[in-house]
């Protein structure tokens, strides 16, 4: 098995802090401490610049494609303390749909709920504050705001839509399940479920590691019996947390050990060994 590395010239002026594939891995956008958001056409070695957007006043940290279901919308967070919504209203040409500028500190992290959720992002904050945008249609947006994390929330991360062992249960409800995960300044990580996104949702503490965490990720399941979630910490460690029918529990890997703090996790789905036999 061969793999294939591109570099990219983005032409940022400073240090990027986030790259993300569109949905069909076609379209690239980056951003960086020069406040400014780059899209990119890639195709195998080549790439192709196709708009810069502007308009934060400080280093944008992350980015965020939504589903395409709801068309070509990027998010954006910055320390500015805004939340930029994009959409590309024709070809090359995007447009700020929606500002969202209440929170007091840095916004450091930015998720797209699963699409059967509908358009929604969650937004965390230094301010210990989190946020979450619905849109509504007719580019009407609700906001909730709530406080989640003492000193700052640091990371957040959209939890799939399925109740967990569904897909093994003729009996199980329907409804889809709303839930997300934080990380924070206060060495924490939470589980957040909503009834309904218009109201605060309830919290369960999942536990500690010892210093900040730097990032979170939740794993895709279709309804499978468990659920997974990786965070990693400023105390260079990374912890697996896994839901099952007695709630959560924790296991911190053992290999590889790292000897300084670990910024990024990410969880994925392993393929089937059918799947990897055509791979």
């Amino acid at each position: 098995m061969t793999s294939q590395v591109a570099t990219i010239d983005t032409k940022h002026v400073d240090m990027i802090h986030d790259a993300q594939l569109d949905y069909y891995g076609r379209r690239l956008a980056t951003c960086s401490s020069d406040a400014s958001i780059k899209i990119f056409e890639v195709s195998g070695d080549s790439q192709t610049h196709l708009a810069n957007l502007s308009g934060h006043g400080g280093p944008v940290w992350q980015i965020a494609w939504a589903h395409p279901k709801f068309g070509n919308v990027l998010a954006s967070c910055s320390y500015d303390r805004k939340v930029f919504i994009w959409k590309e209203s024709s070809p090359n040409v995007w447009t700020k749909i929606y500002e969202y500028a209440k929170h007091e500190l840095s916004v450091n992290s930015i998720s797209w709920a699963p699409h059967e959720i509908g358009l929604s992002l969650v937004c965390g904050s230094s301010d210990s504050f989190i946020s979450v945008l619905t849109h509504k249609g007719d580019n009407k947006w609700t906001e909730l705001k709530f406080s989640a994390h003492n000193l700052g929330v640091s990371a957040v991360c959209w939890g799939p839509p399925y109740r967990p062992g569904s897909l093994l249960d003729p009996n199980a409800p329907p409804a889809l399940i709303k839930r997300f995960v934080s990380g924070g300044c206060d060495n924490t990580v939470k589980v957040w479920t909503f009834i309904d996104l218009d109201k605060e949702p309830t919290s369960a503490n999942l536990g500690e590691h010892k210093d900040w965490i730097r990032d979170v990720a939740w794993a895709p399941n279709l309804g499978l019996p468990k659920e997974t979630i990786a965070s990693c910490s400023q105390d260079g460690t990374v912890i697996i947390w896994t839901e099952d029918n007695e709630g959560w529990s924790k296991k911190a890997l053992d290999e590889p050990t790292f000897t300084d703090v670990v910024w990024s996790c990410l969880l994925y789905t392993s393929p089937s060994p059918r799947d990897r036999q055509k791979s």
